[in-house]
């Protein structure tokens, strides 16, 4: 069942679906937008662009391109220099929520703190008392 929700661009009621975050009317111009972009970006001379390049040429809002690039419309492999911020330090990333610099850190952490869980385990293993009953 739909939900009636406002849009966030242009503020208006819309019935949500789940397909889009916008209306309908706010949908087909980032449509026409992704299209600007896109024909922009097809040109040979433009495939290297960067995102601040592409924004100032096309005018398109900078998260605009990051929600393509996210959702898999922009495709870093063909263009390479495109990308969105990692969710941590806002580094430009291609895949997932992180980059690969603050994925690798947090599987350190993870590793240290799977290592301090072993040693405690341990230390408690070695600390317990046997008790010998005097009955045989």
């Amino acid at each position: 069942m739909a939900e009636l929700r406002n849009c966030p661009t242009c503020n208006g009621f819309f019935n949500y679906t789940g397909l889009r975050e916008v209306c309908h009317n706010c949908a087909q111009k980032e449509e026409d937008q992704y299209q600007e972009v896109y024909r922009f970006l097809r040109k040979r001379e433009n495939r290297a662009a960067n995102v601040d390049r592409i924004v100032e040429a096309t005018g398109v809002e900078r998260e605009l391109l990051y929600k393509w690039v996210r959702k898999g419309r922009l495709h870093p492999a063909m263009f390479p220099n495109l990308g969105y911020p990692c969710d941590n330090c806002g580094r430009l990333t291609t895949t997932g929520k992180l980059c690969e610099k603050c994925q690798n850190e947090l599987k350190s952490d993870l590793r240290t703190l799977e290592a301090a869980q072993e040693f405690r385990d341990e230390m408690n293993r070695q600390n317990r008392g046997t008790y010998l009953s005097g009955k045989k």
